[in-house]
């Protein structure tokens, strides 16, 4: 099997970012005044857009360390799962994403495999699945 990475959010095609790292983007996104979020999934399907959510927002944060203090909880509770930290950009008038990244994986990421459906007048249609979804969610990924 080759080796799968999903690239979903911005950084996805740079290699995982260190915590001191991910606490300079939560610096620049603080200074921006965005509010933060932490979000976990087991299912990465890339329509997959409402993760679960650890907490509520994170509105009006002035330090770095307290989302890594939440980041670190979500991590142990959830160690198999992939995490992501979303800064919303509220000056919009409306939740815009400014910044979304996914700061934690599964040991191996399942990747996906594509079902293809011939129709009628030769129309084509692919559809998309998650490895991670042929077991139950939960147990989708060994500990």
């Amino acid at each position: 099997m080759s080796h799968f990475r999903l690239t979903q959010g911005t950084f996805s095609y740079l290699p995982d970012f260190s915590d001191e790292e991910i606490a300079k983007q939560l610096e620049y996104s603080i200074q921006n005044g965005w509010a933060i979020s932490i979000e976990f999934t087991d299912d990465p399907h890339p329509r997959n857009v409402y993760w679960d959510m650890w907490g509520l927002p994170m509105f009006d944060i002035q330090d770095a360390a307290a989302v890594l203090t939440e980041l670190r909880a979500c991590r142990t509770a959830y160690p198999n799962c992939y995490i992501r930290l979303n800064a919303y950009d509220r000056s919009y008038g409306r939740q815009t994403t400014a910044l979304s990244f996914i700061v934690q994986r599964p040991k191996e990421d399942p990747g996906f495999h594509v079902i293809r459906q011939e129709k009628s007048d030769r129309q084509i249609r692919y559809t998309l699945t998650s490895y991670a979804t042929d077991r139950p969610k939960d147990a989708r990924f060994d500990s």
